[in-house]
């Protein structure tokens, strides 16, 4: 039996709303429960495992992540502003209602030493999918050759940039963005 659309939403808003601002394993799933407003049950008609649904909400948070980016990158004016575009999406989906004050797939990569294979998968996707799409914008700046390499860097600075949030950086990503800028020919 499926779970109804609406159901199924207030289930992953409550999800991403607790376990990426409290935490995964300081969060009950009862408290996802009560948050949402429906039984075990019917958590379990859609989702096996707390794992699950966790995977779930990230999937849809990275569904959601890639039509802000994509939404950045379509108002960049040439190839270096659709590269650093990426930088405009961190901007912008922080002041989302989704957004938070940092990464949710950072945030869940470091709560499991081991992570069980739904989480894990999702998490593998994420990456690289951003590495995909970093390499991709490079190509024209760079070429096929050189642009693992530049993909590879402008994700350490991605990466970098949210981390920073944790740290009482700056809430935008300015300074990301000069190191990313420094990095293109």
């Amino acid at each position: 039996m499926t779970m109804r659309p609406g159901t199924e939403r207030k289930l992953l808003d409550a999800a991403e709303e607790l376990f990426f601002t409290r935490g995964i394993a300081a969060t009950p799933i009862d408290a996802v429960l009560e948050r949402a407003g429906v039984s075990a049950a019917t958590l379990y008609r859609g989702y096996a495992s707390k794992e699950a649904l966790v995977a779930a909400a990230l999937d849809r948070r990275h569904d959601e992540w890639l039509r802000v980016w994509d939404d950045a990158v379509a108002d960049a004016p040439d190839d270096r502003g659709r590269l650093l575009a990426v930088f405009d999406a961190l901007d912008d989906f922080r002041s989302t209602p989704t957004g938070s004050r940092w990464c949710a797939f950072l945030g869940t990569a470091s709560e499991y030493a081991d992570a069980p294979d739904e989480i894990t998968v999702v998490l593998r996707h994420e990456t690289a999918t951003l590495r995909s799409r970093l390499r991709q914008a490079a190509v024209p700046l760079v070429g096929p050759e050189e642009a693992d390499v530049l993909a590879d860097r402008l994700l350490l600075v991605v990466s970098g940039a949210l981390a920073m949030r944790l740290r009482g950086g700056a809430g935008d990503t300015t300074t990301a963005r000069a190191v990313a800028a420094a990095l293109l020919p």
